[in-house]
């Protein structure tokens, strides 16, 4: 079988990953899976929700009912094989576990165990959808760190950042299925995880790129084009007209909740709503935590509140 392509989207959560992720979806060959890392704990009702994007239950829904039994022993039930899964992926590829995984590789049984599944995972995906690129918005490092060890894929990376702020921001309610946080919570998280992030996108340059989410809302089309451009896709393909896209129904294991929208949708140009509403002490929280990050990723002070835009770049 030929190389597929993954194409991965790693950061901390609230970044924009959903939309992004969608609309990548309506580029033929293109098959967003949302946050697969939580299909095993989510299909056997260890996680926050139990749908797929299509509104069924994931063991109802055409695709995954499919995919869930790959890779399960013989004899064993659906639930001892995701309580399985699930050990592994706490225990190997955490956020915490980056920089070992980019440095030992598949250093234990574990680990081997763990990348096998998930590359034969991935290949069912494509063969079940008829994908030649899948994208995967797990944003877990220590996933898309491994993602170089599983045979015949071929990974890219998007490091997908947000202002701190805004993530706080979208944090501080709880939003159907997905709980509050505190601003300082989802700040020192937002730190940990791009830091994580970049170690990976450093160590693959050439198949990496930096992305802020405020240049997906100034430019949407163009930054599509640019991610097609990424994984050798072809930009006539961009399903973006303006700031409008047609959204389909897809397949997503879980995400932001707004994952259910279909039809068409408008891509808001700004980012700011966060202005009107975040306290001043959430502000200064965010802004400190994130620090040195914060000034690095094109992000200004409390006082002005704006990030630079500009075209994704390589790294």
């Amino acid at each position: 079988m030929s190389d597929l392509t993954v194409l991965c989207v790693t950061g901390w959560c609230r970044n924009g990953s959903t939309i992004i992720g969608n609309v990548l979806n309506e580029v033929p060959g293109f098959f967003h899976v949302g946050e697969l890392h939580f299909l095993w704990k989510n299909s056997t009702g260890r996680g926050v929700n139990d749908r797929c994007g299509c509104g069924l239950a994931l063991t109802a829904c055409d695709v995954w009912s499919r995919v869930l039994p790959v890779g399960r022993p013989a004899g064993m039930s659906p639930d001892a094989h995701a309580e399985q899964v699930i050990h592994r992926q706490r225990s190997r590829v955490r956020t915490r576990h980056t920089w070992r995984v980019l440095h030992r590789g598949l250093y234990d049984a574990e680990m081997r165990a763990h990348a096998e599944l998930m590359g034969r995972v991935y290949r069912a995906i494509a063969e079940r959808t008829g994908a030649h690129t899948i994208v995967d918005t797990t944003k877990i490092p220590g996933e898309a760190a491994l993602l170089p060890y599983l045979p015949g894929i071929t990974p890219y990376y998007v490091h997908l950042v947000r202002d701190p702020r805004a993530v706080a921001h979208s944090w501080r309610e709880p939003k159907q299925y997905v709980y509050a946080m505190s601003a300082a919570r989802s700040t020192a998280y937002w730190h940990g995880f791009n830091l994580a992030s970049a170690a990976i996108t450093r160590r693959h340059p050439q198949r990496s790129t930096l992305l802020r989410y405020e240049t997906f809302t100034a430019d949407p089309a163009g930054t599509v084009d640019a991610l097609l451009r990424l994984c050798g896709a072809d930009p006539a393909g961009n399903p973006v007209r303006g700031r409008t896209v047609e959204l389909g129904t897809n397949h997503t294991v879980t995400g932001n909740p707004d994952r259910f929208r279909t039809g068409p949708t408008v891509i808001r140009d700004s980012d700011d709503s966060w202005r009107r509403t975040l306290s001043t002490a959430n502000r200064l929280a965010a802004t400190a935590l994130a620090q040195p990050l914060f000034a690095r990723y094109g992000y200004r002070s409390a006082r002005s509140g704006a990030a630079r835009t500009s075209p994704t770049s390589g790294r």
